[in-house]
């Protein structure tokens, strides 16, 4: 039996809906998966699924709040947990440790990640025709070769995501993408850049690129600065760059699902 992490209803002054919020527990290969989601009690034909990948911490508070702000604009937010149940780490060396598989074994990347899509269409109101896939730094970088390797979604959107993964094959790529980078990204090298623009162009992919001025690693959370400080690293939030970002965000997603 899965275990509840959370379970309520949220009203929302003056949106004239509210909002479930619950867990889904899963197993690969005999370990615990623990997933959360948001949705809207209202669905309609309308509704859109955006499954959205963690930053290297793991599943904490800032995925879920942004799966939270999702069914507050009235479709449903899914996070996958590609770690694994109570996965979650404060430390960047720790961070490292966990992602690095993710970065050496696209396949091991690519399987997690479907792991979670496959859970997310149990959910009431998942239409398999209306998904997005987000993702943040490391989760970004998964969403992009997920996209890569043929996933089956509409598109995706990298929010500061490092850009160096795996070839683009065009007989594989269906996705729209979004890359929302931060000019100022220490992470995210210019040649890095280049390099998959190059890729994208001559696969004839649906890509939109699109750099936030003054705007580091990790400008859309708001714990990054506080985080970036203790642990001396070019991390900061950037009000401007997430709000635009996620603007951008809703327009492509707009756009790409129907």
């Amino acid at each position: 039996m899965k275990q509840l992490i959370l379970l309520a209803l949220l009203f929302i002054t003056g949106t004239g809906f509210s909002q479930v919020l619950d867990s889904v527990q899963y197993s690969i290969n005999g370990q615990s998966y623990t997933a959360f989601y948001a949705k809207p009690v209202k669905i309609t034909k309308k509704t859109k699924t955006v499954l959205i990948v963690h930053e290297w911490w793991g599943l904490n508070d800032y995925p879920k709040s942004r799966a939270i702000q999702i069914a507050k604009e009235g479709n449903i937010g899914f996070c996958i947990d590609m770690y694994g149940t109570g996965k979650v780490v404060v430390n960047p060396k720790d961070a490292q440790a966990l992602a690095m598989p993710f970065y050496t074994n696209p396949d091991f990347s690519y399987g997690r990640f479907m792991a979670g899509y496959n859970q997310a269409l149990k959910i009431q109101g998942v239409d398999s025709s209306k998904i997005v896939a987000i993702g943040y730094c490391f989760g970004g970088s998964v969403v992009l070769n997920a996209a890569k390797m043929g996933a089956p979604v509409d598109g995706v959107v990298s929010f500061h995501g490092g850009l160096a993964g795996i070839q683009v094959d065009k007989d594989k790529l269906k996705a729209a993408v979004l890359v929302c980078n931060g000019l100022a990204d220490a992470f995210v090298p210019e040649e890095d850049i280049k390099e998959f623009k190059k890729q994208m162009t001559e696969a004839g992919a649906d890509m939109t690129f699109i750099n936030y001025p003054e705007a580091t690693h990790a400008f859309t959370n708001p714990k990054s600065t506080e985080v970036g400080k203790k642990f001396s690293m070019p991390i900061s939030y950037n009000a401007a760059a997430d709000k635009q970002s996620w603007i951008d965000f809703n327009k492509f997603m707009k756009s790409k699902v129907k």
